[in-house]
């Protein structure tokens, strides 16, 4: 790689070019009806966990609660008045005004214990989306309204007891399957919890507490041993060793010193910290994570909407399916209260709700478990798509390599000049640089403690490096070809993945460094496990091509695309696509956004505090390769838990509502509304259960 400091061959995450094209921010407007509305009646139909979501959902479960106990008590009472269970149990009970009593404590349970559901069916159909709670809502009204009508004159039997069991267990369905659903969403609220309430402020060489919110920009806090960093920031004094397991999934802690960034609600080890704030709490990257796994589950993909779908079909086909049952059973000589018991039972035992949940609930379980593994999903369907990557295209620089140079070799020509020496000349010419291979000659003159001497009269020439004059000398920093044309130069044994600078002083070779990227440990294995899931590897890089090709032969990659551009990125992804691939690209979302845009699924890498800017669906908080093959394996589960809920509450509903319409009755299998009602309940707790075993 040519050293020419008119930054023609950068390394490609030093060209910022800030364009942000529009790219695939599928943050779609029209919120998910099962995700959102926290309607007081019962499941928030979905979920609603946002930040303080919390409390309105355990208010709503204690809800259920109690009104399940009030109408527990009413029920025995109903149950011993219908002349149907006296039959059974071979009992008489009557007395002058029993049937008043039946009504009224029907009447109660109808109204108290039903309400969450008839204010549901209300809601429902105002916004002209009829779902589980119009179903329920239904049924409870039709046997109400039936069972009232035979007490005051219709023949038939009445079903109080049944209406009273039915409204028991769908209120005792509604509080497990609550709880169930609130499990999916506490870990949303354990990243909340991550953040401290207060931070000690430090004014004038004093310290105070406040509280974390109060915290502007310019503020200087002390992080004290074993507490959770309040704020992100930068460390002003101090030095530590950071735990940011919970935020990026980074399990060893990593070491901070002076002038290193921290994030709020990582957790200080042994040392001392005075930490300038950089963000308000608000702004801050757990706050920016907090929002993005809020949107990710509000954002609807295209399973989502197939579930919407069905479910909205199948409330449809539980009426009609319901009034049909009905008319078949009394047009062929059935009773009136046996036709409307089968067609209330069909009509609950068919409630759209495990289909409604099947993968909201997903959504919530796989949106959170990745946040806390450093995996940030801001575009759903992306990430439902991983399982359909089959070409993954790497950017070299920061993903494949550290993205740090460090001088790996160097030498002196001159007798008289020892190769430290050399370095600190070589330092001192760099020192006004901010090219990263400038910042590698000076952090390694840093560490070995050199003195570097002042540099005046300092330029960049294009084409041949960098001259400066340090005391009498004039020290040139040469690329290798303008080295070669104008010196006598004695021979270089470099390897390929190296960058060589040669240092001229006074128009005589003096020495030279070589400079290397060094590749991430974790590189090899994960092209490797890429390989295992049938992906083929490309590296695509702005880097020459011996280096190039040197770390694709390293990383064992399939394909080394080299010497491009960042525009030319862009034409090589559309390249890919023309070929009939399936592409997913990582790059660092700066230089490589226009690219990340065009693939198929963009996956920007180690973008940190600013994830809200790019324009990748998905963002790996480290830039860890490996991370790569967590998140398409983590993709294809994620797909098969919703394909598995799907199935299961579609499979259900086909299976159980010809037993509901009687299909058995004539071998004396008949399911009354209760069964049908626990059957239900079961159906979205096993839903609920499924997707709670997703693991990453």
């Amino acid at each position: 790689m040519e050293h020419t400091h008119d930054h023609s061959m950068e390394p490609e995450n030093n060209s910022h070019q800030h364009q942000m094209p529009e790219g695939n921010h599928e943050h779609h407007a029209q919120h998910d009806h099962h995700m959102q509305q926290p309607n007081d009646h019962g499941m928030h139909d979905g979920m609603d966990h946002s930040a303080h979501g919390g409390h309105d959902h355990s208010a709503m479960i204690n809800d259920f609660k109690k009104r399940f106990y009030i109408v527990l008590v009413l029920t025995l009472p109903i149950m011993l008045l219908s002349k149907m269970i006296q039959h059974w149990l071979g009992i008489q009970l009557s007395f002058p005004g029993d049937k008043y009593i039946l009504f009224g404590l029907s009447t109660i349970v109808y109204f108290y214990g039903g309400w969450p559901f008839l204010k549901g069916l209300v809601e429902e159909l105002k916004a002209k989306n009829p779902g589980m709670m119009t179903l329920i809502g239904f049924a409870i009204t039709v046997a109400f309204v039936y069972s009232v009508a035979t007490l005051f004159g219709l023949q038939g039997m009445d079903f109080f007891w049944e209406l009273a069991t039915l409204i028991l267990i769908m209120l005792l369905g509604h509080w497990i399957e609550m709880s169930a659903v609130a499990g999916a969403g506490k870990e949303l609220e354990l990243l909340v919890k991550l953040m401290p309430a207060e931070a000690h402020l430090l004014e004038n060489g004093n310290q105070r507490d406040v509280k974390t919110d109060s915290l502007l920009p310019g503020n200087v806090i002390v992080i004290k041993p074993g507490e959770k960093i309040a704020a992100d920031g930068t460390i002003k004094e101090g030095s530590s060793y950071i735990n940011e397991a919970m935020l990026t999934g980074e399990s060893k802690p990593v070491e901070k010193k002076t002038g290193d960034k921290v994030i709020a609600g990582s957790i200080n080890g042994h040392g001392a910290l005075q930490v300038t704030v950089t963000h308000g709490s608000a702004d801050s990257y757990l706050s920016q994570v907090i929002k993005l796994v809020n949107d990710a589950q509000q954002a609807k993909s295209g399973t989502q909407l197939l579930a919407d779908k069905a479910a909205r079909w199948l409330t449809i086909l539980a009426i009609a399916a319901g009034l049909i049952t009905f008319f078949v059973w009394w047009l062929t000589g059935s009773t009136i209260s046996f036709a409307m018991e089968r067609m209330v039972t069909v009509i609950v035992i068919c409630c759209p709700h495990a289909l409604g949940l099947a993968i909201p609930l997903v959504v919530a379980r796989s949106t959170t478990i990745a946040a806390k593994h450093g995996l940030l999903i801001k575009n759903r369907t992306a990430f439902e798509n991983a399982r359909k990557i089959d070409t993954l295209v790497f950017d070299k620089t920061g993903t494949l390599t550290v993205g740090k140079f460090e001088v790996s070799k160097m030498e002196s020509f001159m007798p008289d000049r020892s190769k430290e020496q050399i370095l600190a000349l070589a330092a001192a010419a760099e020192q006004q640089s901010e090219h990263p291979i400038a910042t590698g000659i000076i952090a390694k003159a840093q560490e070995l403690k050199l003195q570097i001497p002042a540099a005046t009269d300092v330029q960049a020439l294009a084409g041949k490096g960098i001259q400066a004059r340090v005391g009498a000398d004039t020290i040139l920093i040469s690329s290798p070809a303008y080295a070669r044309e104008n010196y006598k130069l004695p021979k270089v044994e470099t390897d390929d993945t190296g960058t060589l600078s040669y240092v001229i002083i006074n128009n005589q070779s003096a020495g030279y460094l070589i400079l290397s990227d060094e590749i991430r440990p974790e590189s090899a294995t994960a092209v490797q496990q890429l390989k295992e899931e049938k992906i083929t590897t490309v590296l695509l890089t702005g880097d020459n091509h011996k280096v190039a090709d040197a770390v694709g032969k390293q990383v064992h990659i399939d394909r080394v695309i080299a010497e491009v551009l960042p525009h030319q990125k862009l034409d090589a992804i559309k390249q890919l696509q023309q070929e009939g691939r399936y592409v997913a690209m990582t790059g660092d979302g700066i230089n490589d956004a226009p690219a990340l845009a065009q693939a198929d699924i963009g996956i920007a890498v180690g973008s940190g505090s600013d994830i809200a800017a790019e324009t990748a669906g998905i963002v790996l908080v480290n830039s860890n390769p490996a991370d790569i093959v967590s998140l398409v394996r983590f993709g294809k589960a994620t797909y098969r838990k919703m394909i598995q809920n799907l199935v299961w509450a579609t499979g259900y509903n086909l299976i159980t509502m010809p037993l509901a319409a009687g299909i058995l009755a004539p071998w004396g299998i008949i399911l009354s509304p209760a069964v049908g009602a626990v059957l239900m309940t079961v159906s979205t707790v096993i839903v609920a259960i499924n997707a709670k075993l997703l693991k990453l």
